[in-house]
């Protein structure tokens, strides 16, 4: 399998539509056994599901995401974990222990915005708005 967390300076980036790289960890038996970060190549919101789906990703951590996107993603057979505000390999060691925190109602609704926009200052994934994050146990 493989996990992709939208990436920057080894954060989780918080904006999955304007994220520029993946980091993508693939896993055997429950450990990371490879990680790789690739660039975007400009790809973009709905387009970055067939551009995870080409890479053969299974599963996403990320920041805020829009309507838009999730729908892309379920479409693509992409798991997405969103609403999550960690260091990027932290996140995947949560996920692999079963115990990641994140908003299983996370969307980013308030496009329209400019480039230096940032989702941290809005619901979509806060900390002092973020609901409480139930710890949800996944066997992979």
């Amino acid at each position: 399998m493989k996990i992709a967390v939208t990436y920057e300076n080894g954060e989780v980036f918080q904006h999955f539509g304007h994220t520029k790289q993946f980091k993508i960890y693939s896993v055997e038996n429950g450990t990371v056994v490879d990680s790789q970060i690739i660039e975007t190549n400009g790809a973009g919101h709905g387009a970055l599901a067939d551009f995870l789906k080409n890479n053969g990703v299974t599963s996403l951590i990320c920041g805020g995401i829009g309507g838009g996107a999730q729908a892309a993603l379920k479409e693509a057979n992409i798991v997405f974990y969103g609403g999550v505000n960690a260091q990027a390999d932290a996140a995947v060691e949560a996920l692999l222990k079963g115990n990641l925190q994140f908003n299983p109602n996370v969307e980013c609704s308030h496009h329209g915005h400019g480039e230096n926009h940032s989702c941290g200052s809005h619901s979509c994934h806060s900390q002092e708005e973020k609901p409480a994050m139930p710890k949800v146990g996944i066997k992979l």
